[in-house]
Formats: structure tokens, C-alpha cells, sequence
């Protein structure tokens, strides 16, 4: 058994998962809103020991691994990997570059070592399925020396997600995963889209850190990088205000206040401008990202919605593929209004357009089994 710890930058969700069975394993628990007003928990270190007595951790000799979601694991970790004091190390050294994770991540880690030290631990990280990117996708156009320096390129994340989904996708539509090209997109309060060939990452919307690409709930997304200059040159903002600013009070939140979309839609529907600006930001820039990974892929076979919003809200999955019919991409009004793995699109339809729930946790379980 395997016990998954999933710390994100304001929940922890943990599982104990049987490889054997991953989808008979049970629910994931989830203690979320850590450190807000009303939330769960009031810090990371308080939602762990919570979760080790709901689960009776200390006790516990079914257990024979734990694996820990790591959200960047840079150049060096490119599979799952076994965690000592000098992974620890590396991992701390990354933090900069995933700032609202690594440090969760690494709280988890530390933790559940304290109070499990006789098992091993697992890291599995998220930036691992990106390690495929071709260097043309991966390469900023930067000063070379500097970017070497500094390990700057597209590093990738929801990796995990992204390479599960693409297989249950293959799956769903009874064709081999070396065969299929396919867009996965992430969506849920963090957002990112991959393009998949055969199986591999060859390019994806989060790049040096979650902070590029899709909106977000409280993310920017893609954003000229002469703004943050402009913010400090003239609006007199400090290098840490600005990073508030991209990472607590962009997207979503920033474009309306509100950073759960089921809220925003709700807005939308009640007629709010503001609510009606931002899902129209949202599903414009899916849709832009969309046609450049068809572009990318050459041929598209798929495009696979997964995580929370990804998943539940069947008007972002039609808004963000309006208007790309002569595509061969559509969706079936009737079909999308259903639940749970499915194929949404129109009978015949060029690009199978499908909703593929996520299970990050067992997949996470599965890579922490296969090092162990």
C-alpha cells in the first residue's frame, strides 16, 4: 500500500492507494484553504498531523511506501525518485522557481519522514513528462550563457495529470497511446495545456515556473515581460509586490475578484460584466493554445478536458472550442451535458473531443511503486 501526500500551496490531499487497484483504493481527502480565514487548517504542519490521525499513521504496517508530489524538479529529477537528506537539499535549491509549491512540497516531505522514517519516500515530480520537449520548445530566446547559468528554459508542470490523462484517453478511444496525438488540458484553479505525440510531451503552456501560459485562478498566465518592468518603473511596485501581483492577484481573481470559476459563472449568469470579461479571457486564450498545439502535432486526433474545471463545466469546455469547426473539432451539446469518461464530440467528428477525469494520486501511487 502506498500512501500519497499531495501538498499543494494552500490544500494538502492525501490517499492510501493499492497499485494494484488504484480506482478501488478508496477517496481522496482533502483539507483545503490552509492559512485562510475559515479554512481547515491554519498551516500545513497542522493539515499533516491531522491527516496522519485520520489514517492512523504511526500505526500503520500495510504501508509500504510514501509518495510525495513535488511540483519542480528542474534539470536533475526526470523520474520518480527515492528521497534523502541531499534530494531535500535539491529541491529547497527549486524553490525559487515554483515558489507557491516547492516549500508546500517540501513541508509534506519533511513531516511524514518525521513521523514515518522507517518507509521509504517517494518524490514524484511534475516537471518529470516534460523532460521530452524538444530543445525548439524548450529554449528561450535568451542570452544562452545566461540562461545555462541559471537553468532557464521550459521546464513544464501538471506532468503527472497531463501523462495519465493522455493514456486513459488512448484508452477511452480503444487506440494504443504510441499512435494518438492528443492536447490535454489541465484545467482547474491552476490551468496548463500539452501537446502529446505518441505518448511524450513535446510542448506544454507552464514553462520556468506554473506562471506561464493559460489563466489561472490567481495566476496571469502569458503576459508581455515588459509589464512587471512597467509595474516597477512606473507604478513603483517592489520585485515582491509584483510577484504577489502575477502569482495571488492575476487571472481569475484579478479580473473579477473571484478565483473559483463555479462563482464566476454564477456572476456571468446574473449578468456581471466584470464575471462575463474574465471567462471570455479564459476560454480565448484555450482556444488560441489549442490551435497552436494542432499546429505543433501537424495531425490531432484528441482533445482531452480534465481537473476540476476541466472536467465539471461543460460551458467552458463549448466556449473554448467555439468557432474551430472547420477544424474537425466540435462538441456535441447533448454529450457534453453528461457525466464521467466520454467522448463529447459529434458522432464521426475529425478530432475526438473527450472529458478524461484525472486521478493524480494514482498515478502518483503507480510511479512511487515502480521505484520501490
Amino acid at each position: 500500500m502506498i500512501l500519497v501526500v499531495n501538498c499543494g500551496s494552500s490544500s494538502v490531499k492525501y490517499r492510501v492507494v493499492d497499485p494494484a487497484i488504484p480506482d478501488g483504493s478508496g477517496p481522496t481527502v482533502l483539507i483545503e484553504r490552509i492559512g485562510e480565514p475559515g479554512g481547515d487548517a491554519p498551516d500545513h504542519r497542522t493539515a499533516l498531523h491531522r491527516m496522519a490521525g485520520d489514517i492512523g499513521l504511526a500505526d500503520r504496517r500495510d504501508l509500504d511506501a510514501v509518495g510525495h508530489r513535488v511540483v519542480h524538479g528542474g534539470s536533475r529529477f526526470t523520474a520518480p525518485t527515492v528521497i534523502d537528506d541531499e534530494v531535500i537539499a535539491a529541491i529547497r535549491d527549486l524553490a525559487p522557481l515554483a515558489p507557491l509549491h516547492n516549500p508546500a512540497n517540501l513541508t509534506g516531505i519533511e513531516v511524514v519522514r518525521e513521523l514515518r522514517p522507517d518507509l521509504p519516500h517517494v518524490a514524484v515530480f511534475d516537471t518529470a513528462f516534460h523532460a521530452t520537449l524538444p530543445p525548439a520548445a524548450a529554449t528561450y530566446a535568451l542570452d544562452a550563457e545566461l540562461a545555462a547559468r541559471l537553468g532557464i528554459r521550459r521546464y513544464g508542470f501538471h506532468g503527472t495529470s497531463h501523462r495519465l490523462v493522455a493514456h486513459r484517453t488512448a484508452a477511452l478511444l480503444g487506440r494504443p497511446v504510441e499512435e494518438l496525438n492528443t492536447i490535454v488540458l489541465h484545467l482547474g484553479n491552476g490551468s496548463s495545456a500539452t501537446a502529446v505525440a505518441g505518448g511524450r510531451s513535446v510542448e506544454t503552456s507552464m514553462g520556468m515556473s506554473p506562471l506561464e501560459g493559460l489563466v489561472m485562478g490567481t495566476r496571469t498566465g502569458d503576459l508581455d515581460p515588459a509589464i512587471p518592468l512597467h509595474l516597477h518603473r512606473a507604478g513603483g511596485l517592489g520585485f515582491d509586490e509584483i510577484d504577489t501581483l502575477l502569482h495571488h492577484r492575476g487571472g481569475l481573481a484579478g479580473l473579477c475578484g473571484d478565483n473559483d470559476m463555479r462563482t464566476v459563472l454564477a456572476r456571468c449568469d446574473a449578468g456581471d460584466a466584470a464575471a462575463v470579461l474574465a471567462v471570455d479571457v479564459y476560454c480565448h486564450r484555450i482556444r488560441k493554445y489549442v490551435g497552436a498545439y494542432h499546429a505543433v502535432l501537424g495531425r490531432l486526433d484528441a482533445i482531452a478536458f480534465t481537473a476540476g474545471i476541466g472536467e465539471h463545466a461543460a460551458i467552458i469546455r463549448a466556449r473554448s472550442l467555439a468557432g474551430l469547426e472547420p477544424f474537425g473539432i466540435a462538441v456535441d451539446p447533448d454529450r457534453n451535458a453528461g457525466d464521467g469518461a466520454r467522448v463529447i464530440s459529434p458522432e464521426g467528428a475529425a478530432v475526438a473531443v473527450c472529458v478524461v477525469p484525472t486521478d493524480e494520486e494514482a498515478a502518483i501511487a503507480e510511479e512511487t511503486a515502480s521505484v520501490v
